[in-house]
């Protein structure tokens, strides 16, 4: 396929540099050497490459781009402008400003048209891996039987990234992942213009890219932007270069592909071109006006755009997608008349509808012991026919994380499948390496693609390796699911560099993002159905590596059903003769400390309740009235959770007891540690009454 390429569409870049030159100098603020000299690559995607909708931006049919280098917003707001995403001329010139459509760095849900929230560096990369791997998935659980490419599910993912994106580890982690995973859909387009906020890159990242690449199994290409003269000769020559590079990758299946693009930062201004000045700062008014000059734009204009180019360019993108749609939306017509029971799981998963048979599927355990990534295992096997949009792995910790369906087959090229992991391209099972961070960016692609819904598991004391990808999970109200075990200093002789303490605190603090810790198996099935039922923000499940008491919940015993552990935090086992005079609050393991405690208390007249805690975030969601009922102003309370005690103040009150491990662990047994660290009944029993004593 050749290139068409008219004046129009040479003014149309241009016009993108000039309304990135000037949002910039108006806000005062902002990236705009970077979105000038890619405008090119960004244009070619949108107006000729994509399959996209602007007038459906969420259509299935469409193919994924991602914007790794989230600091250049602009160069994707032009885009999305020029094609008719809703985004008009007067938008920037209130970019980065308060309430404006516009913010500095792109957001999934703000802006229509961005498919994931971007700007911490190398992490849209991790998204578009996460991307091509939900579209392979996607063909596999909805179009088993047509061939590669001849899925309505199937398209492609294509992403602009830049220097720092790959001196990020998360990029190694991810690129290195996709040429194992052989994604033939996926297209990374690195803008090598060797500048960072330092200066030249030669100061800090002098690797041979084009060689990493090859190595990671990636097919390479390079387009040289450098050589257009001081005038744009040889310029549109550049613009079908490229384009005949991406139509090339488009037909290399079996690898990824990376185009490295050699460009001017800033390039064509007068000038500054090539300086890291015009990286993160304003241009300047003249330096604005003689990019101006230059490319015959009113230097006493602001926000300039020809109505016959916004006409030209808005046009063709309406007419490629109404050509893409005229292809694709018969396709699929007739893939949904040929399999209603697959168009009807889509419409569940696109819905966000309940899960049919969800309670039904999950396992009931009886009393005895387990630990609670036992417990997690198990469900996940009994939800595999339930919850066929689901999948998922771990960071190379599947037999410790229990992270795998059993019998399910794992997603691997035909040519990777072991002895032990048999699979290909219709698996369910992740391998993600130990590449935590990778893998929580994978996770959010993932659930903000939407078709199916995965989860990933490692450590909790790594979660801190992956805390960036969660971060931003939240704040893209992504359902990720994050599986974390090992949770405490249960972890044992492996010491304090594997036994988490602030981790679960720290994790409370992010907003949207809600932290489980069941304290047995059956609370553990009940929190999985949950976290199923979250559609606008991730959870992460923290599972024990020790044995946990199955609590005996069968009638008569005093213990309430584990289907309580929804509400967040439920009175477990009450005070029995009157009122609590104790309320003993714990999560995870410790609940069964409290269990002991209370018995204790019990034994001596003092009532004693114990509220097994798994979820604040969703305690704090029920209704005040639910809150007070389960933690009584009038009851002494005493947290009990192995970990630092900082957050529990705002649940025991000043009056309260906090009962955890504000210091790293050691290197013993788990009993030892318990014992050492007074995470004991006995221990628990001397606080609750110094804490009576206190209050009398």
């Amino acid at each position: 396929m050749s290139l068409s390429w008219s004046d129009l569409d040479a003014r149309a870049v241009d016009t993108a540099r000039v309304l990135a030159a000037d949002a910039v100098e108006k806000v005062g603020n902002g990236h705009p050497g970077t979105a000038i000299s890619v405008a090119p690559l960004a244009y070619l995607l949108y107006q000729k490459v994509m399959r996209h909708d602007p007038a459906e931006p969420r259509w299935l049919g469409r193919d994924r781009f991602v914007l790794s280098i989230g600091h250049s917003s602009l160069t994707q707001y032009t885009q999305l402008c020029l094609a008719g995403y809703g985004i008009a001329v007067e938008d920037f010139a209130h970019f980065r400003t308060w309430g404006a459509l516009l913010p500095g760095h792109p957001e999934v849900g703000h802006t229509p048209g961005v498919e994931c929230t971007t700007g911490p560096l190398g992490a849209g990369i991790s998204n578009g891996v996460g991307f091509a791997m939900a579209a392979r998935r996607a063909h596999a659980l909805y179009d088993p039987d047509a061939g590669p490419g001849q899925s309505v599910f199937d398209h492609d993912v294509y992403v602009i990234c830049g220097d720092g994106d790959l001196q990020e580890g998360i990029s190694s982690e991810a690129c290195s992942l996709a040429g194992t995973l052989e994604l033939g859909n996926l297209t990374v387009l690195y803008d090598d213009n060797h500048i960072s906020i330092e200066g030249d890159t030669a100061i800090a990242f002098s690797e041979d890219v084009d060689a990493r690449f090859a190595a990671y199994g990636w097919h390479v290409q390079h387009v040289d932007f450098t050589h257009g003269g001081p005038d744009g000769a040889q310029y549109e020559e550049k613009v079908a270069d490229l384009f005949e590079a991406i139509e090339q990758a488009k037909q290399v299946t079996d690898r990824p592909s990376l185009i490295r693009v050699t460009t001017v930062i800033g390039w064509p201004l007068p000038n500054k071109a090539g300086s890291h000045t015009v990286h993160g700062a304003k241009l300047g008014a003249d330096e604005v006006a003689a990019l101006k000059v230059r490319l015959g734009f009113d230097p006493a204009q602001s926000f300039q755009v020809d109505p016959a180019v916004l006409a030209h360019t808005r046009a063709n993108a309406q007419a490629r997608a109404a050509a893409a749609r005229a292809d694709w939306d018969p396709k699929f017509a007739a893939w949904a008349a040929a399999h209603p029971d697959k168009k009807a799981l889509l419409d569940r998963v696109l819905a966000q509808e309940p899960i049919p048979g969800l309670d039904d599927a999950l396992p009931v355990f009886a009393p005895g012991k387990k630990s609670t990534r036992a417990a997690s295992g198990e469900v996940l096997t009994a939800l595999a026919g339930a919850v066929p949009e689901l999948w998922g792995g771990s960071a190379d910790l599947a037999g410790s994380n229990n992270t795998t369906m059993k019998g399910a087959p794992s997603f691997l090229p035909a040519d990777r499948v072991t002895s032990d992991w048999p699979g290909g391209d219709d698996g369910r099972v992740i391998h993600f390496g130990i590449r935590e961070h990778a893998m929580g960016g994978i996770l959010n692609a993932i659930a903000l693609d939407g078709l199916t819904r995965a989860y990933g598991g490692t450590f909790l004391v790594f979660a801190d390796y992956m805390r960036g990808a969660v971060r931003v999970a939240a704040l893209s109200h992504a359902p990720a699911i994050f599986v974390w075990s090992h949770d405490s200093i249960g972890v044992g002789e492996d010491g304090p560099t594997h036994q988490p303490v602030e981790q679960i605190a720290s994790l409370r603090l992010i907003p949207g993002l809600d932290v489980v810790r069941p304290a047995d198996a059956n609370e553990t099935a009940v929190c999985w159905a949950k976290i199923l039922g979250l559609h606008d923000h991730p959870a992460a499940i923290i599972l024990s590596r020790q044995d946990l008491p199955i609590v005996d919940r069968s009638e008569g015993s005093g213990f309430a059903p584990a289907a309580d552990a929804a509400r967040g935090a439920y009175t477990l086992a009450d005070a029995t003769g009157g009122a609590p005079a104790v309320v003993l609050v714990a999560t995870g393991s410790e609940v069964a400390v409290a269990v002991a405690a209370r018995a204790a208390l019990e034994a001596e007249g003092i009532p004693t309740r114990v509220v097994s805690a798994p979820c604040l975030e969703w305690f704090f969601s029920q209704t005040a009235s639910y809150q007070a009922k389960v933690l009584p102003e009038s009851a002494v309370k005493v947290s009990i959770e192995a970990g630092v005690t900082y957050g529990w103040a705002e649940i025991v009150s000043s009056r309260g007891r906090r009962i955890g491990v504000d210091r790293f662990g050691a290197s013993a047994a788990a009993e030892k540690l318990f014992v050492e660290y007074g995470i004991t009944p006995d221990h628990v029993v001397a606080e609750a009454k110094a804490a009576l004593a206190e209050r009398d």
